[in-house]
């Protein structure tokens, strides 16, 4: 019996049979891994340089840049040189690289979107302990507990999913090596252990999105309760940015891996991951931007920078 260490290599699933729409659709991915790169690098180059922006809610934007940059980095590149290259290759070692980075990188942004609920929740409901309650080492302790939540979660599911027996090929039908696809190769006794972590880890999830819920219900409660329209509105104006990605990335993820097998096809489960692993990545530095008058005039003052040195030299 076979176990995945005897397997060399990986096929993943290609997303077009024909030369031409292969490269049309490396240049479209090309166009949505550069314009994620673009936009959560301007956050972090905003966040980063811009003194007005060193608060708890940008230092946390920052994090949540830096995760979708890994993690749209870890799964796109490798399906855009597989386009390119007219191949479905991948090494056993890349695999297990890529489940590993994809898993803490998905993980540690949940449970940093968790605390970001936290944040707005202090920011809104306990205005006067928000120096106390988050300052600079406190925000520190809880990113590298998100991280290091990621990192400890993407070890369990790797090294499990991996030491599995595999007995029905190498062909995942995904377009990155993900671990439901993964496990579908393993004989049909030989799950249930990677099972009982996937429930563990659904019930840390389902925790952290009551977390969220409950932070919002007295979130919303103490804004209708402002008397000032303006309040409201600027209370409002930092909060939905946050319940918009949270959103997002629930919506897509949840639908990903909860939506019923009878309709559960390639072509939809190809479309269904490309939602949840590649649009929030490219679509959050636009949602949290779009409200958010600091960020706004940070990036143009970094765009301003960058070109007056550019004319300089």
């Amino acid at each position: 019996m076979p176990n995945s260490s005897s397997v060399s290599e990986f096929l993943l699933l290609a997303f077009a049979d024909t030369r031409e729409l292969q490269l049309l659709h490396f240049t479209f991915f090309l166009g949505i891994y550069l314009a994620a790169l673009l936009g959560n690098g301007l956050i972090l180059s905003a966040v980063a340089c811009h003194h007005r922006l060193h608060t708890p809610m940008y230092f946390f934007l920052l994090n949540l840049a830096l995760l979708d940059l890994g993690c749209i980095s870890t799964t796109l590149p490798k399906a855009m040189a597989n386009a390119l290259w007219d191949t479905r290759a991948i090494s056993h070692q890349g695999c297990t690289t890529q489940v590993f980075l994809f898993v803490l990188l998905m993980s540690s942004e949940y449970y940093l979107l968790t605390i970001m609920a936290y944040d707005r929740y202090v920011a809104i409901c306990k205005p006067l302990h928000y120096g106390s309650l988050l300052g600079s080492r406190a925000c520190a302790q809880m990113a590298a507990a998100a991280w290091g939540s990621g990192f400890l979660n993407a070890v369990l599911h790797t090294a499990n999913t991996f030491s599995l027996p595999l007995c029905q090929g190498n062909a995942v039908g995904q377009f990155f090596c993900e671990i439901p696809h993964i496990l579908k190769l393993s004989c049909s006794d030989s799950y249930l252990r990677e099972t009982g972590i996937l429930v563990f880890s659904v019930s840390l999830s389902f925790g952290c999105f009551v977390f969220i819920v409950v932070s919002y219900v007295q979130i919303f409660r103490a804004v209708l309760r402002m008397p000032s329209s303006q309040g409201r509105h600027k209370a409002f104006s930092t909060c939905l940015p946050h319940l918009a990605v949270v959103f997002l990335f629930l919506s897509t993820s949840m639908f990903a891996y909860l939506k019923p097998a009878s309709i559960s096809s390639p072509s939809l489960d190809l479309v269904v991951s490309l939602l949840y692993s590649v649009v929030p990545p490219a679509v959050n530095p636009i949602i949290y931007s779009m409200r958010n008058q600091q960020l706004k005039v940070a990036v143009r003052k970094l765009f301003l920078y960058v070109l007056l040195k550019h004319q300089c030299c």
